[in-house]
């Protein structure tokens, strides 16, 4: 059973953020930080606590617009003040139960600080509402492995995909049985996940994620010539369009051939899903 400090298939999210959920992060790579926009670089602290003093106060003066609001919550994460960032969070998703993701940014928060019974309790909330929120299930998923639940973890995932998956499945149902599949891996049952991942590549032709986290899967069992050979497929689903992300995968494996030309040259092998992991 894979190690959960170096999951599989998260390391192919890091490498194809534009492929995957386009805002969704996977298991064992969601951060605080990544959940709003840092400052820009060259800013200086003090800098930074003037524009936050002049923001608290228009929040506390309740003159503060959505952009402010923003704003005020980015300068609180970067300058780690996270329980005010909390205390704030908890006012606005009351307040605002439409904006599902101050929720799902909440729970972030109270899992950085550690508290997981609270993030918890938060994804449930939104769960409750909006139960096959894939960013929701992605974090409530990780809460529970970090308690030990894997097995609760993957029940819940797979009723949410067996919903999204009947009759003709719908396209919300590939990024949930991605999640699944990593589930599957780490619950110490890959054959299950490759059975899976073959069914998202036939059921979604077009969309080279489910070759891409079989290519990661057959890597890491040693079967290099396999994970050569779904990369490949990877590509060829797209032969005319270039994909850096892809070409970065290649990259990291050390495979020259299957890179675009603009792309190929020297490149060094690098072993294992772990070398995608960029910060």
């Amino acid at each position: 059973m894979p190690s959960r400090n170096t999951p599989w298939l998260a390391g192919a999210a890091v490498a194809l953020a534009g492929l995957c959920l386009g805002g969704g992060i996977w298991l064992g790579r969601r951060q605080v930080s990544g959940a709003v926009t840092p400052p820009g670089p060259g800013t200086s602290r003090q800098a930074l606590l003037q524009q936050l003093s002049s923001l608290e106060r228009l929040q506390q003066q309740g003159e503060a617009d959505a952009a402010q609001q923003q704003r005020l919550l980015e300068l609180l994460v970067a300058l780690e003040r996270r329980q005010q960032a909390i205390t704030l969070l908890e006012q606005w998703a009351d307040q605002q139960p439409e904006r599902w993701g101050l929720r799902l940014l909440l729970a972030e928060l109270r899992r950085a600080e550690g508290d997981r019974s609270g993030a918890t309790r938060e994804v449930r909330q939104l769960l409750h509402t909006r139960p096959d929120q894939i960013e929701a299930l992605q974090l409530f998923s990780l809460l529970l492995l970090d308690q030990g639940q894997g097995r609760q973890a993957l029940q819940r995932v797979q009723t949410s995909y067996a919903r999204q998956s009947q009759g003709q499945p719908r396209r919300e149902a590939l990024a949930t049985g991605l999640l699944l599949a990593e589930l599957l891996q780490r619950q110490g049952t890959p054959g299950q996940a490759e059975a899976l991942l073959i069914k998202l590549a036939a059921a979604f032709p077009g969309d080279p994620r489910p070759l891409l986290a079989r290519a990661l899967l057959q890597q890491q069992r040693g079967d290099m010539k396999a994970a050569q050979n779904s990369l490949a497929q990877a590509r060829n689903l797209r032969p005319s369009q270039t994909d850096p992300r892809l070409d970065q995968v290649a990259s990291a494996w050390g495979l020259a051939a299957l890179r675009a030309p603009s792309q190929t040259g020297p490149a060094k092998p690098r072993q294992g899903p772990s070398a995608l992991n960029t910060p």
